[in-house]
């Protein structure tokens, strides 16, 4: 049985910077969460668990998304937040069920205007401090198929570059393009779901850090505990505030990163006792 999991939601540019604080704080306070034997990522969660196994430093990767100086080029979106879940919204209602959403979202992945693939892989990779797997870590990405809607787990053993991987995971229906990986066309991991702990069932203890709402998670978690123990942190009200109501800002980095470090070193004593 895999002991410990580190799972990592998606939540944009706000996500990574919010996760990659809380993971710092958390670092400062003793507590090492890469001593997981597997790291499960979603979307901004996957560019997180990439940058965390790529040998850098914890400090420098915070001071990566909290200092401006350092922070790498985002494009911006161009799109409405606001608009887009409200879409999503819509087709969750109309659909009978989730694999009905999830081509649905496919369809509208495929049809988006959006830069192209080559410019936004341009973006993945700068955010990558190594662009090989790791090679000593359990690193999984969650992306799914815009034709079938089903979900694919990228790892080392894959076949598939990380940032091929990553990008895939990250390409947010609407906003991104869907990410040409052999004869198939992925979309983000979220799609499925923000989270996507049920990926983990079977370890003794899982630690999740989901910067978003995912209706889905409660279900997961209870799966989880049947057969371990589960940390769940999300947002406080600080780090609600400092990431905003467009998680994709750029400008969003550096409150939602200093946020989520005071939120990671106040939660250090819980989480070490929960972890060691």
């Amino acid at each position: 049985m895999t002991k410990r999991a580190l799972v990592l939601g998606g939540g944009g540019v706000a996500g990574i910077a919010w996760e990659t604080g809380v993971l710092a704080g958390l670092a400062a306070g003793g507590v090492d969460c890469l001593a997981a034997d597997k790291i499960l990522g979603t979307s901004a969660g996957a560019t997180v668990a990439a940058q965390i196994t790529s040998g850098l430093p914890m400090e420098e990767l915070y001071r990566r998304q909290a200092d401006p100086a350092l922070q790498n080029t985002e494009l911006p979106s161009g799109v409405s937040v606001e608009r887009l879940m409200a879409l999503f919204e819509d087709m969750y209602k109309r659909g009978p069920d989730l694999a009905t959403v999830r081509k649905e979202a496919g369809s509208l992945a495929l049809a988006a205007e959006t830069v192209d693939e080559p410019v936004r892989r341009g973006v993945i990779a700068s955010r990558l401090p190594r662009h090989e797997w790791p090679r000593d870590a359990g690193v999984e990405m969650v992306a799914v198929d815009t034709a079938t809607g089903e979900h694919q787990v990228f790892h080392r053993g894959s076949g598939v570059g990380l940032v091929e991987a990553v990008a895939a995971s990250c390409a947010v229906p609407g906003v991104w393009p869907p990410v040409t990986i052999g004869a198939t066309r992925y979309m983000d991991g979220g799609v499925r779901s923000g989270v996507n702990a049920d990926l983990v069932a079977g370890c003794e203890r899982v630690l999740i850090l989901a910067p978003m709402e995912d209706v889905q998670l409660a279900g997961q978690i209870d799966l989880l505990e049947e057969s371990g123990r589960v940390e769940l942190i999300t947002p406080d009200e600080e780090s609600a505030a400092a990431m905003g109501a467009d998680p994709l800002d750029p400008a969003v980095r550096t409150p939602s990163a200093e946020a989520g470090y005071a939120q990671g070193r106040a939660l250090a004593g819980r989480v070490a006792v929960f972890w060691d």
